[in-house]
């Protein structure tokens, strides 16, 4: 199984593949667009699961909120459950998100381990980017 390539988004998701009964991934920004997905998923089916799953994300944050008597709260993750397996969606800090599906047989604590992984490389390789004009090509 290997990813669908929106962007460079392949070393972000085929770890998490890598999971036993992992079945499929997609990664999207923060307003549900997706940038990459797993072969698993046709493209109309990435772009539901991605709506969805920010839809889900806005969501949880605004209960999380509530519960807390807060205005606003940050989720860190968020696990559904169901007949058929379980969902997995963890956002970054800088607008992405990854969300993954196993089935019944999955790990949950491999299965997160290796999304929060990701997530974390992903943070790594976004602030080690160079911020616009800062390299010599750009006007003064």
């Amino acid at each position: 199984m290997t990813s669908r390539n929106t962007g460079d988004t392949a070393w972000v998701l085929e770890p998490v593949l890598q999971v036993p009964h992992v079945l499929a991934a997609v990664m999207l920004t923060r307003d549900g667009l997706v940038t990459g997905y797993t072969d698993a998923l046709s493209r109309p089916s990435a772009e539901r699961v991605a709506a969805i799953t920010s839809t889900v994300q806005g969501a949880c944050r605004t209960a999380a909120a509530a519960f807390a008597d807060r205005d606003r709260a940050e989720v860190r993750q968020i696990v559904i459950e169901s007949d058929h397996g379980y969902v997995l969606i963890v956002p970054t800090d800088h607008g992405t998100c990854v969300a993954a599906y196993g089935d019944g047989e999955v790990r949950l604590d491999l299965l997160a381990h290796r999304v929060h992984s990701q997530v974390a490389r992903l943070g790594e390789k976004a602030m080690a980017a160079v911020p616009r004009g800062a390299d010599d090509t750009a006007p003064a």
